[in-house]
């Protein structure tokens, strides 16, 4: 089934906050948002600027996963991040819902969206083969000397960044004039 995509908007904060859970692999190294605090960098407040930018994603009634972007600062010291100008990727995926193409469904809109704001997009990710051959499908490429150790459990990590498509998003609503809704 392929899954239905809405905006992630400043009301529905708590589904980026739920999401972290998955995207930093806290159900598999037995954490909760409380035992690493700082994560929260990545969804406080969420939407409440004009450069957050995400969505989420439905299959089968319930909420699959989510993605966004958030342009954070430097000295919110987060993983993943370059420079002010480029926004950090969040992206999580229930369990269940893995493997069914939901992540890649979620980037490719999110792609296109945030290709009207920023220039590049960066990530930070487990540095095992399967998780940068899943970012290096979707355009992602290794940033020299980015190696890390993840906060969470020690693993390696490394930033990946990804350049955007400059295309115009085109919406069913451009080009409407009310004044020949009845022509």
């Amino acid at each position: 089934m392929k899954p239905i995509l809405y905006f992630l908007r400043s009301s529905e904060q708590k589904i980026a906050t739920d999401m972290l859970h998955y995207a930093y692999r806290l159900d598999e190294v037995g954490k909760t948002l409380k035992d690493v605090m700082h994560l929260e960098t990545f969804s406080r407040f969420y939407g409440l600027s004009s450069k957050d930018l995400g969505l989420y994603a439905l299959s089968e009634h319930k909420i699959a996963g989510a993605a966004w972007l958030r342009l954070l600062r430097e000295d919110d010291k987060a993983e993943g991040f370059i420079d002010e100008k480029t926004p950090v990727l969040t992206i999580g995926i229930k369990p269940e819902f893995r493997a069914k193409g939901i992540g890649s469904a979620m980037l490719e809109q999110l792609f296109l969206e945030a290709g009207a704001l920023f220039e590049y997009i960066s990530v930070s990710v487990l540095n095992s083969e399967k998780a940068v051959s899943f970012f290096k499908k979707h355009g992602f490429i290794k940033v020299e000397n980015s190696l890390g150790k993840s906060p969470i459990d020690g693993s390696e990590v490394v930033t990946m960044v990804k350049e955007l498509p400059k295309e115009r998003v085109v919406r069913p609503t451009d080009g409407y004039d009310p004044q020949k809704w009845m022509d």
